[in-house]
């Protein structure tokens, strides 16, 4: 009887020791998860970039990283200010994240200035080689990698010049700021001589210059021409509202310009552009090197035209455009 006893006492015990066993191992396997830190820095908040960033999230949703499980993203914006986006790196940087997703060519050099190790992948930089961040699309050579938001310009010139034939005079507003905007700049002047056009530039170096640079356009210009650039698409509302008093047509070079009251575009879908980054940034904590990812260019650029803007410029949009296009409605008074 004794030994049974005790047979039983040291199977009892043997079977709280297996028990507890298990539970710590269980404990030990949920406690040793990896959760990714990533920081996210846009340059300013309008529609195309915040599209971009809503499409990098779902792409991480989409392949099992979820924010407040096994990943803790870090959304800061500059607001438009060029110092702040260093100081938003440098945070980035010293919260040893495990990488930095940026939204905007300022916000990216500003995340490449402050670390060659963390990766960083980029959308909404329109050259990434211009701007100093890689060596070449195939491989930056570096620890970054991403998406360029380059639009179809000579795609969009041909447009309008179906809806406005006698166009000559094009306006162009953009930020001495943005080194992605001068690029623009400087492809629009090469393209604008090959069709026989002129192009009249003027900088801006914030919104508060926009009012006055319209007005000393108007009369100059048949129509104005919105570059990608962040403080021009910040700046929708005023804009639309100038030229359209004057009856100049604004002519956008993405869809969250159209989306804003531009009439139209040949553009690019950035919240896909974004969801194309965050492919490249899962295959990062997966294990990838950022240099062995390519920074790639979104295909396939859609026709988007806003009807609200057609109705308020008098203009009859032919047939033959509006067959496969998008219309859109929104962002006209």
């Amino acid at each position: 009887m004794v030994a049974k006893k005790l047979k039983g006492i040291m199977a009892g015990f043997l079977a709280a020791a297996l028990l507890g066993g298990c539970a710590a191992s269980k404990t030990e396997d949920k406690s040793s998860e990896k959760v990714f830190k990533i920081g996210i820095t846009q340059i300013v908040e309008h529609s195309a970039l915040d599209s971009a960033r809503k499409g990098f999230i779902a792409a991480l949703k989409d392949n099992g990283y979820v924010d407040g499980k096994n990943l803790k993203i870090d959304f800061q914006n500059a607001q438009g200010d060029m110092p702040t986006t260093q100081t938003i790196a440098q945070k980035f940087v010293n919260d040893k994240v495990d990488m930095i997703f940026a939204i905007s060519t300022p916000s990216a050099q500003a995340a490449y200035n402050a670390t060659k190790e963390i990766p960083i992948v980029i959308t909404a930089v329109t050259d990434p080689l211009s701007a100093g961040l890689a060596k070449s699309m195939d491989s930056s050579g570096n620890n970054v990698t991403g998406t360029s938001d380059a639009t179809p310009m000579e795609q969009q010139f041909n447009l309008f010049l179906k809806l406005y034939k006698n166009a000559k005079k094009i306006g162009m507003i953009y930020n001495t700021s943005e080194s992605n905007s001068g690029i623009q700049v400087e492809q629009a002047k090469a393209l604008a001589a090959k069709m026989g056009l002129i192009l009249v530039p003027q900088g801006i170096t914030s919104v508060n210059d926009i009012p006055q640079t319209i007005d000393s356009l108007i009369g100059k210009i048949d129509l104005l021409y919105l570059p990608t650039d962040n403080m021009v698409a910040s700046s929708m509302p005023i804009i639309v509202k100038k030229c359209y008093s004057a009856s100049i047509p604004v002519i956008g070079a993405e869809k969250g310009e159209v989306e804003g009251g531009a009439l139209c575009t040949v553009g690019i879908d950035y919240n896909k552009l974004g969801y194309e980054s965050g492919l490249k940034a899962v295959e990062i904590l997966n294990g990838k090197a950022p240099k062995d990812i390519k920074i790639s260019v979104q295909e396939n650029a859609a026709v988007i035209i806003n009807s609200d803007a057609a109705k308020k410029l008098n203009i009859q949009i032919p047939e033959d455009i509006k067959k496969g296009a998008s219309i859109i409605t929104g962002g006209v008074n």
